[in-house]
């Protein structure tokens, strides 16, 4: 068997190991939709869930709540609105702002994503039966990483001559 020079490397690939990991997860969501005849991306399902959810609501709304990047979050929900998942209205209060809400083909095509999301979740749970600890170990590193960013982490530990 071959070495895993990821895994050999410690605490120094660590990241390039999540990565491995997310791609490979991702890379099997896409197949999964894509043998069920689905055209949704991976990462969709956070805005057909928060969407579900609150019912309407502004890309800077989704971006804070997601704690991703506004351009992300433009840039999914352009390819939704693209294949008709989400529609854009004008906020009542504001007409300047503009809302998301879920189409009438999100609506109706939710309960077949949801069986296969609900299939993933249980996935993940299986998986991390034997380290229950996984998720706040997760939580724990995201909150460092929000206290100090992983940038100013490097400059301080970095070694000098």
């Amino acid at each position: 068997m071959q070495e895993d020079f990821l895994n050999e490397l410690g605490h120094l690939g660590m990241i390039a190991r999540l990565k491995r990991l997310s791609d490979s997860m991702l890379y099997s969501i896409r197949e999964v939709y894509k043998s069920e005849g689905l055209d949704i991306e991976p990462n969709w399902h956070l805005v057909f869930l928060f969407l579900k959810k609150y019912e309407t609501r502004t890309m800077t709304e989704m971006a804070e709540a997601f704690q991703l990047s506004q351009p992300a979050i433009v840039k999914m929900i352009n390819k939704m609105k693209e294949r008709g998942y989400v529609d854009v209205v004008s906020d009542t209060a504001d007409n300047r702002k503009r809302q998301l809400r879920l189409s009438k083909k999100s609506k109706k095509a939710l309960p077949g994503f949801e069986k296969i999301w609900f299939g993933g979740q249980e996935s993940i749970r299986k998986m991390l039966q034997k380290n229950e600890v996984f998720l706040d170990s997760l939580e724990m590193l995201e909150q460092d990483i929000r206290q100090q960013s992983f940038r100013e982490r490097i400059l301080q530990h970095r070694k000098t001559d």
